[in-house]
């Protein structure tokens, strides 16, 4: 039993190490709740979260069939990660910054949930490291315990995305259209810059080759 908590503890924190470092996810959940309130963030979050609970199970039980196929086809993620990164960044650059509205609409919460996964599962940088950090401090050695890892780095993310969005909750009176217009800017630049890379990735594989 201890040990499971050992490793359920060693799961969150490292689910929150995954999710912590602020990206164009980070940016988004971030600009959601300013705009539509705190469930839209944090439904963006859960999307993140669950993307990461998927990669971070393939690597914790040792799915080498899955892993070979993923890797085996990071070109296509690459595309259309690429694509999806690039079209979500011009998207931010066009948004027209309005005054926040006293009580936010949170809008479509599926679709803003089907959103933050979409983002995280199609990007290669989350992939790679998600596995990396996974494999090389996450080690287990029966399904028992990959499995309560698993639940663990779901957890840990969880957690990260509601501190996150509930502070940004708090303040969210304090914010002007300004302070909306430049996330949205960051946002975008995060995003374009990532889907860039993507796409360069396809050009100088086979360079590399």
């Amino acid at each position: 039993m201890l040990e499971e908590l050992g490793l359920l503890w060693r799961g969150i924190i490292l689910g929150v190490v995954i999710a912590a470092p602020v990206g164009p996810i980070g940016l988004l959940c971030i600009r959601r709740t300013l705009e539509r309130g705190l469930a839209a963030g944090f439904a963006t979050g859960i999307g993140a979260a669950m993307a990461d609970a998927f990669f971070s199970a393939i690597a914790a039980f040792g799915v080498t069939a899955i892993l070979d196929l993923i890797t085996g086809h990071i070109g296509a993620l690459r595309l259309v990660g690429g694509v999806f990164l690039i079209g979500v960044a011009i998207h931010s650059f066009l948004r027209d910054p309005k005054p926040l509205a006293a009580v936010p609409e949170p809008g479509n919460l599926v679709a803003a949930t089907a959103s933050g996964f979409a983002l995280t599962f199609t990007n290669p940088v989350t992939i790679l490291g998600i596995v990396a950090v996974v494999v090389g401090f996450g080690t287990t050695d029966s399904t028992l315990h990959a499995t309560t890892l698993v639940a663990g780095i779901l957890l840990g993310s969880l957690a990260w995305w509601s501190i996150l969005c509930g502070g940004i909750s708090l303040l969210r009176h304090r914010v002007t259209a300004k302070t909306v217009h430049w996330i949205n800017m960051s946002t975008g630049v995060l995003l374009g810059a990532l889907g860039l890379w993507a796409l360069a990735g396809l050009w100088l594989r086979p360079m590399a080759g």
